[in-house]
């Protein structure tokens, strides 16, 4: 049963059920059946977090759920999966004896029952899976062994190895790729848990999905092997740079110079968060609707998104280029040598041999590059753009790069425009889901108190420090009520996540899918663009706004 309903933002709802098996029975239900304008259905340990398209979507949907019916979580139809374990890990040992059994009763837990699917999150193709209740195995294993809670690490490592089977609370799952983690490794499976390649012949390419039932085979140290009703192992494929259509196809640009980090980036990816992956995209929306515009794109056509400038890009043929985002000096370089001011936010044509350089930012961190015709790269998951969080994606472009032209259709070129953000403005954002983990005086002084962008900040997040109050004095983090762990749940781009130190995170398009600290808060996306330009040492404030007028306490006009 739903026992709670929460607002994640003015877009998103997070429902709070009872257990995980009433998590797994509702997410099937909303899964199978979605509301209108559902765009994620984010599963959890005690949590399922719906994502809407819009607000009225979000809306129309909340007049349903108080009164939602989900039958029990169904197996039917789930596949099945064998993953072969060599049993080796470094903590089994340890977490054996802490546990109070050998590590062939350890061993035998494990792989002696069926486990299910339950929910994605952390990295693409990491699985939550939980014991299987209805399994015969489970059922004849040891009682004390069946009810096991497996601490973390006190310490989390820096790399977990790809592949390391490890198990954590409840919950067992496969590292899919290299990563920290605090969870205790009791052995290694060879198996792909993570492959491209299967997206490409239109399934999943998660090896293990949310609803999957789960053997773990015990093996001895030699090459293994993974199968499962519909699957065998893949070789994972990630796109390193972009590719031309064809060997016919001519480079529009070269690169001379990547400065810091350029990325290919567009509007994201959508729909894949239970597998998870975040949404990413360019960080500057509004930057990119405009480049496109300038140069006559359709507005979801792939752009360059170049952090703190330094990008330099040379045309092998004629370009016409628009340049937005953060205010930097452009510089045409001709082939004998010239050099000649561009300006921003407005068509750049480039000849043949000429260079376009990107100075440093005077204001703003982040700049856009639009090519008329748009950019051509490998779509990963229905999308071009660069994820620095899960590797997916073409690499960050490097000297020597060259940039193909999608030849997607245009229209007229634009006129120059006006900036298109603010940079330091006031973040607007709405209160929940779990403000109540603050007193009233607490979540209010999130308001009252300026806060510092620090250098630990990137496109995963912003990290605050405190700055001071209105009066002038420095002000201090937040305290809890709650001094808990709170589960894992799904999370929102914008959201403003509190660690214990009491110093917010708010999360750009690259953060994780799911996330074990409080969400006190999430900016609304019409203010994410501004957000994306910030460098360490702005200072910003925190607006609080009605979520159905977008209206604050100290603002007399509703946002666009």
């Amino acid at each position: 049963m739903i026992s709670a309903i929460r607002e994640a933002g003015p877009r998103a709802l997070l429902l709070q059920l009872q257990s995980l098996d009433d998590v797994l029975a509702c997410h099937q239900q909303l899964t199978s059946t979605p509301f209108r304008g559902q765009v994620d259905a984010v599963a959890a340990a005690r949590t399922v977090l719906l994502r809407f398209s819009s607000r009225p979507a979000l809306r129309e949907a909340r007049q349903h759920l108080d009164d939602l019916e989900f039958p029990a979580f169904s197996a039917e139809g789930a596949r099945h999966v064998e993953l072969e374990v060599i049993y080796d890990g470094e903590d089994l040992e340890e977490l054996a004896a802490q546990l109070g059994m050998s590590t062939e009763a350890l061993i035998t837990w494990h792989s002696g029952q069926a486990w299910t699917g339950a929910f994605g999150g952390f990295a693409p193709g990491f699985t939550y899976c939980v014991p299987s209740h209805n399994d015969d195995a489970a059922e004849s294993a040891d009682p004390a062994a069946a009810a096991l809670d497996v601490p973390r690490r006190s310490s989390p490592r820096k790399a977990v190895p790809a592949g390391a089977v490890a198990l954590a609370g409840e919950f067992s799952a496969v590292y899919p790729r290299v990563s920290p983690g605090g969870w205790q490794l009791i052995g290694h499976t060879p198996a792909v848990l993570w492959d491209l390649e299967r997206e490409a012949r239109g399934e999943s390419p998660a090896l293990v999905r949310p609803g999957d039932s789960v053997r773990y085979t015990p093996v001895q140290g030699r090459a293994a092997t993974t199968t499962s009703t519909s699957d065998a192992s893949f070789t994972s494929t990630v796109p390193s740079a972009p590719e031309a259509e064809s060997p016919a196809q001519e480079a529009v640009l070269s690169v001379v110079d990547p400065g810091l980090q350029t990325l290919i980036q567009d509007l994201g990816r959508v729909g894949f968060s239970d597998l998870g992956v975040s949404r990413a995209g360019v960080a500057d929306e509004a930057s990119m609707l405009q480049a496109n515009r300038l140069v006559g794109n359709e507005p979801h056509a792939a752009v360059l998104e170049s952090l703190h400038g330094g990008l330099s890009v040379r045309a092998e043929s004629t370009a016409v280029l628009a340049v937005c985002g953060a205010e930097v000096p452009l510089t045409v370089t001709g082939a004998a040598g010239a050099r000649r001011p561009a300006p921003l936010r407005s068509p750049i044509a480039l000849s043949a041999g000429e260079t376009l350089s990107l100075g440093a930012p005077e204001r703003g961190l982040r700049s856009v590059l639009a090519l008329r015709g748009g950019i051509a790269a490998t779509e990963v998951l229905g999308s071009v753009s660069t994820d620095t969080m899960s590797g997916l994606g073409p690499a960050p472009l490097a000297v020597g790069d060259h940039v193909f032209r999608a030849e997607l259709d245009t229209r007229a070129v634009g006129t120059p425009e006006a900036a298109s953000t603010a940079g330091t403005t006031p973040l607007r954002f709405t209160y929940g889901p779990r403000e109540d983990w603050f007193s009233p005086e607490e979540a209010h002084r999130l308001t009252t108190q300026s806060w510092t962008v620090t250098q630990a900040s990137n496109r995963i997040g912003i990290r605050l420090e405190v700055g001071e109050t209105s009066s002038g004095e420095p002000g201090r983090p937040l305290e809890r009520l709650e001094n808990g762990e709170l589960p894992s749940e799904g999370v929102v781009r914008g959201s403003l996540q509190m660690p214990p130190a009491g110093t917010p995170v708010l999360f750009l398009n690259d953060h994780p899918v799911t996330g074990g600290y409080p969400v006190i808060g999430v900016v609304i996306e019409e203010d994410l663009p501004a957000a994306a330009q910030l460098v360490p040492g702005d200072t910003i404030h925190l607006t609080p706004v009605d979520p159905d007028t977008l209206i604050g306490p100290d603002t007399a006009t509703s946002s666009p």
